[in-house]
């Protein structure tokens, strides 16, 4: 069964929606642990590091916490897969370097480039909204297996600029910022505390459920739910499709 809409945006989360958490976890996630270390102690003066260290000492009640410290701090952290938001800022530095030099090459399932690709044409905006920083976002879709995907994308949030991703409020500061009515954003999520989130701010919202992923056996609760993408047709007002 196909399910329907008629929105004018859709929010993509990655991890676990657009792309295996599989590939985060076995690929990037061992990436920037081995590259912390040498951009703590190398990079401490650029601006966006030494605010995400900022605010790392400030998790961890520290203010003086030195660059050994905050380096156990992000391996712990990501040992629980916590979603830090000075981790995920460090993290995209790291890695937005390692796509830009090829080290590393984005995943996507099969059925959502496509998908994204229908969507945009039919006049439909695509956002993205993960817990990752907007840097590690931006060049996790210029470096696709497919090419460069930033083209399709009109906006990109994370937990620093809209907030955390199972709080209502965060999904109504991204309706302003894109300057849409709730009722015509589709939020997809494999996380039922995402979709219950945007729900509750008014929005559309489809957990996707893909087998191997950490949220399949859960569920998605009383949400609408898919396998793939191609069991979500999207029309826009603006489609005159």
């Amino acid at each position: 069964m196909t399910l329907r809409f008629e929105v004018d945006a859709v929010v993509l989360d990655i991890e676990g929606t657009t792309s295996a958490t599989g590939f985060v976890v076995d690929v990037l996630y061992p990436y920037s642990r081995s590259r912390f270390g040498a951009l703590l102690s190398e990079r401490s003066g650029d601006p966006e590091v030494a605010r995400a260290v900022a605010q790392v000492r400030e998790l961890l009640g520290d203010p003086d916490a030195d660059a050994a410290g905050i380096e156990k701090a992000l391996g712990a952290w990501l040992d629980e897969d916590r979603k830090a938001t000075p981790l995920k800022t460090l993290q995209g530095i790291i890695w937005s370097e390692g796509f830009a030099r090829g080290d590393l090459v984005s995943h996507f399932y099969e059925d959502v480039v496509p998908a994204l690709r229908a969507w945009h044409a039919a006049g439909v905006r695509l956002h993205v909204y993960s817990s990752g920083s907007v840097a590690a976002q931006r060049a996790w879709f210029r470096s696709s297996p497919e090419g460069d995907l930033l083209p399709l994308v009109s906006g990109l949030y994370d937990t620093e600029n809209a907030g955390p991703k199972q709080e209502p409020e965060s999904y109504r500061r991204i309706a302003e910022a894109t300057g849409t009515a709730a009722d015509r954003l589709l939020f997809l999520s494999d996380r039922p505390g995402e979709l219950d989130a945007a729900r509750e701010a008014g929005w559309h919202a489809v957990g996707i459920r893909r087998p191997g992923e950490p949220y399949y056996e859960q569920g998605v609760g009383d949400h609408a739910q898919a396998g793939t993408f191609d069991e979500i047709s999207v029309i826009s007002s603006r489609s005159t499709t």
